[in-house]
């Protein structure tokens, strides 16, 4: 098992910055990919930035491209998601997510942590 806990998350104005963590535990010699993912009601989950858990082959949702940077601090197990340029178009749940399989679906989450930004 692979436990994640988030922390990061609060309330900006337009064009702040946020970084939130994702701390890993547990058997993280499992993890093959690891990202970050975000939720607003009634719409469904977004898959904002992932990349393997030996911090290769970054992806970006295109709405985040050239905001958003996924990384790893190796020493801590923790993965970053810095958020630049923020807009209220990001305000959501975001979610630290892992996977222990090349492709498929993650099948470890985290709880969450709200950002919210304002106009």
């Amino acid at each position: 098992q692979v436990q994640l806990v988030e922390s990061g998350g609060g309330l900006v104005q337009a064009g702040g910055s946020l970084k939130l963590s994702c701390a890993a535990s547990g058997r993280t010699s499992e993890i093959v990919r690891i990202g970050w993912f975000r939720q607003v009601p009634g719409k469904e989950r977004e898959r904002v930035a992932a990349m393997t858990w030996t911090g290769e082959l970054p992806a970006y949702a295109d709405s985040v491209k050239g905001r958003f940077a996924i990384s790893r601090d190796n020493a801590k197990n923790t993965i970053h998601l810095q958020m630049n340029s923020l807009k209220p178009g990001d305000t959501a749940v975001y979610f630290c997510a892992a996977r222990s399989t090349i492709v498929g679906n993650y099948q470890y989450w985290g709880q969450g942590t709200q950002v919210t930004v304002s106009s």
